[in-house]
């Protein structure tokens, strides 16, 4: 292999240059904690009392086995991975199809749709997008009630009734519809116009092009949203700990937040370092077996079947 050439490592010597700033925090900010948390998930570290720690092995592994708390927490998290997931998925869909016009004015709507993204940030809340909400939700002087009241239906009480709570903070996560809702529009704009027009001159109906030609061919699109918001939504700690606290009843307790809890509440670090673990552990084999399952309804231009 021939040596590279002075100007080949030039451009190499700047390209670490440039990348050092992220690769430096990368290594402190995310790496580092990451192996110290692993570590730390072996012991019983009392944070009031470092000194005091002891290797205790799997103890803290098989103490989350038989942790009903913990269980009720992985309950209300799937179930409200259930309602959030797909709503961000279809809500995003459908406004990416009917913002996907040449017409006057239509990037200010996609701005106008997209702009919360910039205020709640990709895990779809912000504190300030919470506290916004918690007036929303308010039973008694709330908008939404309001609205309700103008069509004459009865009032509810939202995040203060343990039905009702999850499926509250789900409507919270549509406020960053917007990021998915882009990635769709640049799916849909890069769709080949060819296969469409034919379709469309072999008499195929607006519905059957968009069942059998638009969705199988914006299929990777549609799969990258569902990774990235099931990553999300099974790290969702904001709404609840904003809004809720894990209230009421603990009807609430989101994984993150029991988390959060034994980490700084119990002061219990060493079994919430276990926890952050074996929710790494589950997302992964999520995604794994998602991008497993994905070879028979993810279509790629140009792959072979």
């Amino acid at each position: 292999m021939a040596a590279a050439t002075p100007g080949r490592r030039r451009e190499s010597q700047a390209a670490w240059l440039f990348l050092s700033p992220w690769v430096l925090g990368f290594i402190a900010f995310t790496a580092g904690p990451m192996v110290l948390s692993l570590v730390v998930s072996f012991t019983d570290y009392p944070v009031l009392h470092p000194a005091d720690t002891r290797f205790v092995g799997l103890a803290n592994y098989r103490a989350a086995l038989a942790d009903h708390a913990l269980a009720h927490s992985v309950t209300v998290t799937l179930l409200y991975v259930a309602l959030a997931v797909p709503a961000d998925l279809v809500v995003g869909l459908i406004l990416a199809l009917v913002l996907n016009v040449r017409a006057k004015g239509v990037r200010v709507f996609r701005t106008v749709f997209f702009l919360p993204v910039m205020l709640a940030g990709s895990g779809g809340a912000s504190v300030a997008v919470a506290l916004l909400w918690l007036w929303l939700f308010q039973p008694r002087y709330g908008l939404l009630n309001y609205v309700l009241s103008l069509v004459h239906l009865p009032p509810q009480l939202w995040v203060y009734s343990t039905r009702l709570v999850v499926p509250s903070l789900a409507l919270i996560s549509l406020w960053g519809v917007g990021r998915s809702m882009l990635i769709y529009l640049a799916g849909l704009q890069g769709l080949p116009s060819d296969v469409l027009w034919a379709a469309q001159i072999d008499g195929a109906s607006g519905w059957q092009r968009f069942w059998r030609v638009t969705l199988p061919l914006l299929s990777p699109t549609i799969f990258f949203n569902l990774v990235l918001d099931l990553v999300f939504a099974l790290q969702t700690f904001t709404q609840a700990y904003v809004v809720t606290q894990g209230g009421p009843g603990d009807s609430s307790l989101f994984y993150m937040l029991y988390l959060y809890r034994n980490a700084f509440s119990y002061f219990r670090m060493g079994y919430a370092s276990a926890l952050s673990w074996l929710l790494f552990a589950f997302t992964l084999g999520l995604t794994a077996v998602l991008f497993r399952t994905a070879r028979s309804w993810v279509f790629y231009e140009g792959a072979r079947s």
